[in-house]
């Protein structure tokens, strides 16, 4: 149990709660049990996931591989069905899945076309930060940190969103109503350690989002020297955690502890993030 909570970004404390269970139903679904298609709220399952897979390595574009059926995964599905000369009523039954698996054999194992268009947008940057929508979010113990780097954020013209709601997906759905480019969510640990998470599963990495989390590693590393920080332990590290999946936008989750450490190193721990995130909205190459 404890292992399966882990792989899917639930913490791991080997109880089987609503969240568990929910992870434990998606996993279940496997491709062709079942009729896909866009509902409201939207369907969700591994089934999904191998869908939107195989669907970005035919070279339509599904957005990320998230296991969620919404309006992107829909239309790549009908564009899929149009061009195979199949009826494009966006309902993924037999008939879809026999054209999907038969045409599949020809793919290889490659990223997809998802991936390669976060790569490209990735390459090809914004001008500054002043162009720039982030959400920062906290998720308790870390506001003076996240206040912080909102303000300055604002003076340097930023449009920034800051969240402090307990529950993830609430957290994302904001961001993602907010249109935001990017995401940095903070959450305190009680051992000395900074990782800096971003989105990742076995076929799909947010290529945005791990350009933002190792900047994030890279500027922290002069933080680390500081008193009462000095055994941080840096790491950039893609999870399949619920703010990563459900944001839309390249996303962080930066873990950092201990808090009082972490509270009394606040203008630098906001130097180095903020660094990162205008250094990540220049990347190119």
């Amino acid at each position: 149990m404890r292992a399966f909570q882990n792989s899917r970004g639930l913490p791991d404390n080997g109880i089987c709660d609503h969240k568990t269970w929910t992870a434990l139903v998606e996993a279940s679904w496997k491709f062709g049990d079942r009729h896909l298609f866009l509902t409201a709220p939207n369907m969700r399952g591994d089934d999904i996931a191998e869908l939107q897979s195989r669907l970005a390595r035919l070279g339509f574009d599904c957005g990320r591989v998230d296991g969620i059926f919404g309006p992107r995964t829909g239309r790549a599905l009908i564009d899929f069905q149009s061009n195979c000369g199949i009826r494009a009523d966006g309902v993924c039954g037999p008939t879809t899945v026999r054209a999907i698996m038969v045409v599949s054999t020809q793919t290889g194992d490659g990223p997809g076309v998802g991936a390669v268009r976060d790569r490209e947008r990735l390459r090809i940057g914004l001008d500054s930060v002043a162009d720039c929508r982030v959400v920062v979010g906290q998720f308790g113990g870390l506001s003076g940190l996240t206040r912080a780097i909102a303000g300055e954020l604002r003076q340097r013209g930023a449009t920034v969103m800051s969240l402090d709601e307990p529950d993830a997906v609430t957290q994302a759905a904001a961001a993602n109503h907010f249109s935001a480019h990017a995401y940095v969510g903070f959450e305190a640990k009680a051992d000395p350690a900074a990782i800096a998470y971003f989105y990742q599963v076995p076929t799909y990495e947010s290529a945005g989002g791990r350009a933002l989390a190792e900047l994030i590693i890279d500027r922290l590393r002069n933080v680390a020297a500081l008193p009462g920080v000095s055994d941080l332990e840096l790491t950039a590290c893609g999870r399949r955690l619920p703010v990563l999946r459900e944001t839309r936008m390249p996303a962080v989750l930066l873990q950092i502890g201990p808090v009082r450490a972490a509270t009394d190193a606040t203008p630098q721990l906001a130097a180095a993030v903020l660094q990162a995130i205008e250094l990540w909205t220049l990347r190119t190459g």
